[in-house]
């Protein structure tokens, strides 16, 4: 059998179990007998910067704060060395209040907006290349070993997807090392939570590896150039704008990880290819569908 994961690696872990995100609900299988199965909870986050409502996001409704930070953030709403005052949340009427030193102008970019490819209706505000321009990520070295290491401890680290489904995980890593692992119902939100914690904490981003469950679009790799960090990887596959995106500011790309086999679409001379694939294991099957969806 597989040793169990050693959650002391995460700064933060899921939480499948806790109460307030899952709820249980009576159905009938395909025999027609009774069940009960846990299904994901969904719930509206209004999310103001200063005195101005920007937008209301589905989530889960944990981390709220991150959540509102790292979103303002990837909308580039906040300078990374922004002066965040206070933030404020109140669970009775779901919102979040973000406030700043500095007044913020944002006028341009809510008459714009663009609606993305993710699951819960992402919205992206301004122009989705605006901030991108001259962006130009480090050229960090990245390692096999450490992509097949950190695929089976993400795998095997309990979750709210494996509890519920119909949920996305984010995790930032360093090396082989998990560190943050976020969930939500739309990918754009589990990223958003993974930024507003890093912002929040003063991370450096340089010699990070950002891991989604998701697709890779192009709205996942803006947050993640956005974000500074130069490599993302999922279990899932490609869009063609998101793989242009990806070249243009030097993020090193990799999709489709299942068991022994990836794909690499961006950065290739920056991987460093240092395990033979035929000494990683074979995906267990109960871990095939956690690339199924998108």
């Amino acid at each position: 059998m597989p040793s169990k994961i050693d959650l002391s690696e995460y700064i933060i872990a899921p939480h499948p179990t806790r109460e307030d995100l899952s709820r249980a609900v009576q159905g009938w299988d395909q025999t027609g007998q009774p069940i009960v199965t846990h299904v994901v909870e969904e719930r509206p986050l209004t999310i103001f910067l200063n005195k101005r409502e920007i937008v209301t996001a589905m989530t889960i409704g944990d981390y709220p704060e991150y959540l509102a930070l790292g979103f303002l953030r990837n909308q580039g709403m906040l300078a990374l060395d922004e002066e965040v005052t206070a933030i404020d949340f109140d669970a009775d009427i779901e919102t979040v209040v973000v406030r700043t030193m500095r007044e913020t102008d944002f006028e341009d970019k809510l008459r714009k907006k663009t609606r993305t490819s993710g699951c819960a209706v992402g919205t992206v505000f301004g122009d989705m290349m605006e901030g991108l321009e001259g962006v130009q990520l480090p050229e960090t070295e990245v390692r096999s070993s450490w992509l097949y290491t950190l695929a089976d401890k993400i795998n095997r680290t309990p979750s709210l997807y494996l509890e519920t489904g119909a949920i996305h995980g984010t995790v930032l890593c360093k090396k082989d090392r998990p560190l943050v692992y976020m969930e939500d119902v739309g990918r754009h939100n589990a990223v958003d939570k993974v930024a507003g914690w890093m912002m929040s904490e003063r991370v450096q981003a340089a010699d990070k590896i950002l891991y989604t469950t998701g697709r890779l679009t192009s709205e996942m790799v803006i947050k993640t150039a956005m974000m500074g960090i130069p490599v993302l990887a999922s279990r899932s596959g490609f869009t063609a704008w998101g793989v242009e995106i990806a070249q243009q500011v030097g993020l090193t790309l990799i999709g489709r990880m299942r068991g022994q086999r990836f794909v690499c679409l961006s950065g290739n001379d920056r991987l460093i290819r240092d395990i033979d694939p035929a000494a990683i294991p074979q995906e267990p099957k109960k871990h095939r569908r956690k690339g199924a969806h998108g």
